[in-house]
Order: structure tokens, then sequence, then C-alpha cells
């Protein structure tokens, strides 16, 4: 029953579905986003993995503790005021970035940031994510994960094509 669904552990999570590039499809939350913004793959992923200066253009968004960008480091960040205690899975320049993280002490979550380049000025993203945890589906939705990664999104879209003008 997806009420009760608490999903893999967080190592298996981490080890055999991020870093294989999986997200729990059984998570009862779930949820994939795309944008295409004018601007090329290297500022999008500047803007993504300087974590430190979400503020600056995400408005959801903060990090806590941040050490090196790379597989297996971990960070902690706040969204809406939820502290999330996340591991980085993926990190591969300007193509991929991918962490697990844990809110509330039992939501576990796969955050899957795919970057594809359409020519030189242009870049296609890709948000997924899974989300499970016991109770969650009270509280929670696939609509508004999907709301979320879509405000999120034309954040990036906005600040990316806004530092292209520059």
């Amino acid at each position: 029953m997806t009420l009760f669904y608490t999903g893999p552990s967080t190592a298996d999570l981490h080890e055999n579905y991020a870093k294989q590039g999986l997200l729990d499809d059984n998570a009862p939350v779930r949820s994939s986003s795309t944008v295409v913004i004018d601007a090329p793959v290297s500022i999008v992923w500047q803007l993504l993995t300087d974590m430190r200066n979400w503020p600056e253009w995400r408005s959801d968004a903060r990090v806590l503790e941040l050490g090196e960008l790379r597989v297996d480091a971990p960070f902690r960040w706040k969204l809406h005021g939820s502290t999330i205690k996340a591991v980085f899975a993926t990190v591969v320049p300007e193509r991929e970035l991918a962490w697990t993280g844990v809110s509330m002490g039992c939501m576990k979550a796969v955050d899957r940031m795919r970057l594809s380049p359409l020519g030189e000025h242009r870049t296609e993203v890709t948000m997924e994510e899974s989300l499970a945890g016991p109770l969650l589906t009270l509280f929670f939705s696939s609509e508004k994960l999907r709301a979320g990664h879509d405000a999120m999104l034309q954040m990036l879209k906005t600040a990316a094509e806004s530092s292209v003008r520059v």
C-alpha cells in the first residue's frame, strides 16, 4: 500500500538507484519536468552547481552546508523551510547532477537533473524526482512536486537567459 511505502534503504537508494541513473519507480510521489533554455549548457550548469548562490535566482531554496561538488559528498539545504540532508550521487559536468536526500527523518528522495545541449546556445534541462515515506501521500502529491519542479525550472530559465543578455 502506497500510504506506508518507505522505499529502499537510504544506502540502497543512493548506490543502486541514484548512482545508476534510476529513480524509485515504486515511490508514490514522482515527477519529471523539462524546459528549454536559451543559454549555453555551461551557463545553466554554473547556475545549478553554484549552490551557495542559489538564493540569487532560486527563491525556494538555500544551501546550509556544502563541501566539494563530487560523488558521495554530503550537503545540507533547505527547500520551502524543510531541511534536507543530501549526498551527491552523480556529478557529470554539463550533463547530469543527481543526489539522494532525506527530510523529516523518513522522507527519501532521488533528485536528478539532466542537461542536453541543443546547439551552442540552447539547453534542455530535465528534472526528475522520486519521493517515498510513510504517510507522505496524506500531505504531498506528484502534482505538487511537479508544480515545484516547473517553478524551479522557470527560475533557472529566467536566470540563465538573463545572464546571456548581460
